[in-house]
């Protein structure tokens, strides 16, 4: 009986030894990781991982360091994927090390290390779309902003990216679906330069949807198009196509109207003014109101417009 007691006393003693020799060999591996977080990033996540390994082998008593080290390396990932922002990599790379990151976070359940990589992945997908799109890629372009956007609905920059794609593609549907989110996000008094540059932006290429509609004799597509410029704002050439569009449609009081809101507008010298008048002459000119007409085309009667406006007055018979 001693001597069993004395066998089993020795294999305690033994297996107590080794544990902590064990223990002892984590340790190590644990103070290498800290050693190496400030200078090599990769070389602490390398030991932080044995760490998670060797203590996973040692079992319970290894458990306080397995902890310690899950804790760490979350933050770990979301430094590498920051580096390679920081280095400007690849947009490729910097997706690759940011989903890595968000990977290794959600395994440790760690909230703050998903949020920052969530953080640097739309800026990877950012670059990317970017680069795609300076490229006329405009496909894969879309697509990543898309992916941008799954991450983080509210980033504007990429909805503001995707209008522009659009608007290269002559997208008309999709442009203005995208600038109108796009002015949606953005808030009176905080971002006015913004809703001025968007709504600009949009203004201007519908107007010239509209213009070349209207030159193509598509009175009513070019009507279509001209009322959704003015959802984005005042402008006098976008009054002048709208005068134009109704005196060719015959709708000469619309025709009228624009043209004086056109001349409201113009702050320029005659020659400036000429193209609203002589809209303003053939809306008159429609209704029968010669004299008015006239008047009207004397007052156009300059650079390109000096031709057709003489010709209108020789035909009313004008003084």
């Amino acid at each position: 009986m001693k001597k069993l007691t004395g066998f089993l006393l020795a294999v305690f003693m033994a297996f107590s030894i080794a544990s902590g020799q064990e223990r002892n060999d984590v340790i190590k591996v644990y103070n290498e990781g800290a050693k190496l977080l400030q200078t090599d990033v990769q070389g602490a996540i390398t030991a932080f991982e044995n760490v998670v390994t060797l203590s996973e082998q040692v079992g319970e008593s290894a458990n306080d360091l397995k902890s310690k080290a899950t804790q760490v390396l979350p933050g770990l990932y979301v430094r590498l994927a920051n580096n390679a922002m920081k280095e400007n990599k690849s947009a490729a790379e910097i997706i690759k090390a940011a989903k890595l990151a968000s990977d290794v976070s959600e395994k440790y359940g760690n909230e703050t290390g998903k949020n920052n990589a969530s953080i640097i992945l739309v800026q990877g997908y950012n670059k990317m779309g970017t680069e795609l799109f300076t490229d006329k890629d405009y496909d894969n372009a879309i697509l990543a902003f898309d992916s941008l956007l799954v991450i983080n609905p509210d980033f504007s920059n990429a909805i503001f990216n995707k209008a522009l794609i659009y608007r290269a593609q002559n997208n008309n549907a999709a442009f203005e679906e995208s600038i109108d989110l796009f002015l949606g996000k953005l808030e009176a008094g905080k971002d006015d330069q913004a809703i001025n540059q968007a709504s600009t932006l949009a203004l201007e290429y519908f107007r010239a949807a509209g213009s070349q509609a209207n030159q193509a004799d598509n009175t009513d597509e070019a009507l279509e198009l001209l009322n959704k410029a003015a959802k984005y704002g005042e402008d006098k050439d976008l009054y002048y196509y709208f005068a134009d569009v109704y005196n060719k449609k015959k709708s000469f009081d619309s025709g009228i109207e624009y043209a004086q809101k056109g001349l409201a507008l113009e702050t320029g010298d005659a020659e400036a003014k000429a193209k609203f008048y002589f809209q303003l002459g053939l809306g008159q000119e429609g209704k029968g109101q010669t004299a008015e007409a006239c008047a009207s085309f004397k007052n156009a009667l300059f650079g390109p417009f000096a031709e057709p406006s003489k010709a209108k007055r020789t035909n009313l018979k004008c003084q």
